[in-house]
């Protein structure tokens, strides 16, 4: 016969089993995510943000059921970078997911949390990694070699306005990959027989006194360098150069769906699913260290017809057959 004190203690045991086994589940795990760029109005935007959703999908990981994802935008501010990642390193989240400058500002911080990053240069040659097979330490993520394609873009502006005689380069003079991106293009230039113009801009003020230099000097078109200003400021960008009418080509698709001209650059959509990818594989259990660096493999040509033909321009077959986006 059970007395009644067994009663009790079996009755207290069952209620507090599950109270037990609640505190032993793992808590959900805390990715922050450091961009440079303005912050979308949709959350998980088209391209980029369907990519990454579907590598973690993949992985086993959804956001707000099994995983916590934290963005921070920095507007273009390279200088809020570091703030966004101490916040983040002070309350020891599960890894760090960085683009562009949060990437500097992410080693920098810590050397434990792992970090999956996406940059336009070469990560070894600015030591960030050992090497692409084995980046060694806590980082590992995506290099798209932004500055390899800066002669492919001036190729394509060549082809879309062939009499052009003048070509004009618009650049940061604060971003460190400045003077790399104007000596590839000084060589393409060169191999093309047109002449450059370097204009520089660091400020909304600037970038307006750079449209005005760009009309003294006549340019023929424009190169739109890499750096996250231009690409926060892009609806200015896109204003002076329709008002000044002058064919232009960026660095991403975001430009072009601002009514921007025409964009080359890898695909969003798959340099987010990357991303996602070892984001997953790392909360996983696998270790940074042993995750090459990968390289884009699928490049997008986007180009706005509507644009064009407010320029005045007719868009070659040639660049319309190459063409995965056709804005109309």
């Amino acid at each position: 016969m059970t007395n009644r004190r067994e009663v009790v203690l079996w009755l207290g045991s069952a209620v507090a089993a599950p109270r037990v086994l609640r505190a032993q589940q793992k808590a959900m795990p805390v990715v922050g995510v450091v961009n440079n760029v303005s912050r979308p109005r949709d959350p998980n935007p088209p391209g980029w943000g369907v990519g990454f959703r579907q590598g973690l999908s993949e992985t086993g990981y959804v956001e707000g059921e099994n995983v916590a994802i934290e963005r921070h935008y920095a507007e273009g501010r390279s200088d809020l970078a570091p703030t966004f990642v101490a916040d983040l390193v002070g309350r020891k989240v599960d890894l760090i997911a960085a683009i562009g400058a949060g990437v500097v500002a992410a080693k920098n911080a810590t050397s434990t949390i792992p970090i999956v990053f996406f940059v336009g240069t070469d990560p070894v040659a600015t030591g960030l990694v050992s090497s692409l097979a084995r980046p060694g330490g806590n980082l590992t993520g995506v290099t798209g070699f932004n500055l390899l394609l800066m002669p492919k873009r001036l190729e394509l502006l060549c082809d879309l306005v062939p009499q052009a005689r003048v070509i004009a380069l618009l650049v940061d003079p604060n971003n460190a990959i400045a003077d790399l991106v104007i000596h590839d293009v000084q060589e393409a230039v060169r191999a093309k027989g047109v002449q450059l113009q370097i204009l520089q801009a660091s400020s909304e003020s600037e970038i307006d006194a750079a449209f005005a230099s760009l009309l003294q000097q006549k340019a023929d078109g424009l190169l739109v360098g890499p750096h996250p200003l231009f690409a926060v400021r892009r609806e200015q960008i896109f204003a002076l150069a329709s008002r000044h009418a002058v064919p232009a080509i960026y660095d991403t698709r975001v430009y072009v769906e601002a009514g921007g001209l025409m964009s080359y650059a890898p695909s969003p959509t798959a340099i987010g699913h990357q991303v996602g990818l070892y984001v997953g594989k790392i909360l996983n259990g696998a270790k940074p260290a042993d995750l090459p660096v990968e390289q884009p493999t699928t490049f997008e040509l986007v180009v706005n017809l509507k644009t064009a033909e407010a320029l005045g321009l007719t868009v070659p077959p040639s660049i319309l057959a190459r063409a995965d986006v056709v804005i109309e």
